[in-house]
């Protein structure tokens, strides 16, 4: 899974907007056999990720929630306002990111997403953010100190030569982003140690 990919599927994360218009339910990819009218993913057959539900119905200055990809298409439009997530608060992060900080472990982050939904958000509705300006430069400071743990702990599980690691409250596109570095690096301890053995082996047959 590259990374807009993981993105795709960050846009089926839920969030409150305000519409502008009026409109029946929309009802959703297999609504008809669904069992319950709260939007929800599953994936198809052929291996699609897919929301099945309905949503709605939507009326002017009543809020609703709808998936962040029909958000930013109602935005673009001009038929909605977006509400930021509770997190996406410049006093709650200025609080994830002192505790992230502190910790020597990953501490669990607010939204599994909390990356791609920042992106996207302040880049199509950054006009319905309040402090839009400090909320991206205070995810971006998050988001550099987990990937400096990360990093860290990639480079202490490959030099102590660790059969396996355990990383808790890390989010899909912080594990893509060392994936590549992660699989190569194993790979080559992989050859070294082989061909170790092989010329290991290959002596002891000369002793005798």
């Amino acid at each position: 899974m590259d990374p807009s990919e993981v993105e795709f599927v960050a846009e089926k994360e839920m969030v409150t907007v305000i519409p502008n218009f009026s409109l029946d339910r929309i009802y959703l990819i297999g609504s008809a056999t669904c069992r319950t009218n709260v939007p929800h993913m599953y994936r198809s057959a052929d291996g699609y990720l897919c929301v099945q539900g309905d949503l709605g119905p939507f009326n002017p200055g009543l809020p609703v929630n709808v998936p962040v990809w029909l958000a930013l298409n109602l935005k673009q439009r001009q038929k909605c306002r977006i509400v930021p997530p509770e997190w996406m608060d410049v006093e709650k992060l200025e609080e994830i990111r002192e505790q992230e900080r502190k910790e020597d472990m990953f501490t669990p982050m607010p939204s599994p997403h909390y990356m791609e939904l920042t992106k996207l958000l302040l880049n199509h509705a950054s006009d319905n953010i309040p402090r839009a300006d400090e909320i991206r430069t205070l995810v971006k400071d998050i988001w550099d100190t987990r990937v400096a743990k990360l990093r860290l702990s990639a480079d202490s599980f490959v030099t102590q030569q660790e059969a396996h690691a355990k990383l808790d409250n890390l989010t899909l596109m912080e594990i893509n982003t060392s994936r590549m570095f992660l699989l190569e690096s194993l790979n080559c301890m992989y050859k070294l140690r082989t061909n170790l053995q092989h010329h290991g082996g290959t002596a002891k047959g000369q002793e005798y």
